[in-house]
């Protein structure tokens, strides 16, 4: 039962956002956590388009092993973490994907045209944008925060369910004493 609650905290706490009481600026998280997921989705579909080509053009480029390997890698994580991202749902694991995917993209474009910001800005506004929800998670209207908000009710029901009945085996235990004293 330990192992449990334990396993029930952990997930609580990798899912949970960090909190605002600030509608707006949750509204705001919650549309750039949208339209982010949603306009990366593409850069997967383009990578997988004709993998060969960017494998040797930019992986192969940069001298790193496995280049078709990690070409596909970088594909799905693009395919599958944008829309988590853009959901909210494992938003933390997810954008931790995009945010690795995107500093290859940075180091790519430096190495191809030095600290060009027309080459860096558009890889450091998705890099900055997913560090964002590394950080912060999915805001108060993400999968996210519902699954919290569920983990938590378990924990809780948990708790109150093992507080009764210790309740009640020190109240047995107390009468029990009771009637000992009574009968002496």
């Amino acid at each position: 039962m330990i192992a449990q609650q334990r396993l029930l905290s952990l997930g609580g706490l990798a899912l949970q956002p960090n909190q605002s009481t600030n509608t707006g600026f949750q509204i705001s998280w919650t549309i750039l956590r949208v339209v982010a997921g949603i306009v990366m989705i593409h850069n997967g579909l383009d990578k997988l388009a004709n993998i060969e080509s960017f494998a040797q053009a930019y992986v192969a480029y940069l001298g790193l092993p496995f280049p078709i390997t990690l070409s596909y890698m970088a594909a799905f994580t693009e395919l599958i973490g944008a829309p988590l991202v853009a959901l909210g749902l494992l938003t933390r694991p997810a954008a931790l994907g995009l945010f690795f995917t995107m500093l290859v993209a940075m180091y790519h474009h430096v190495k191809v045209a030095g600290l060009s910001i027309p080459y860096l800005e558009l890889s450091a506004l998705y890099a900055a944008t997913f560090l964002f929800f590394v950080i912060n998670g999915g805001g108060r209207f993400s999968v996210d925060a519902l699954l919290t908000n569920a983990l938590s009710g378990v924990l809780s029901q948990q708790t109150d369910g093992k507080r009764a009945s210790l309740e009640t085996v020190f109240q047995l235990s107390d009468d029990a004493k009771a009637e000992t004293k009574s009968g002496l």
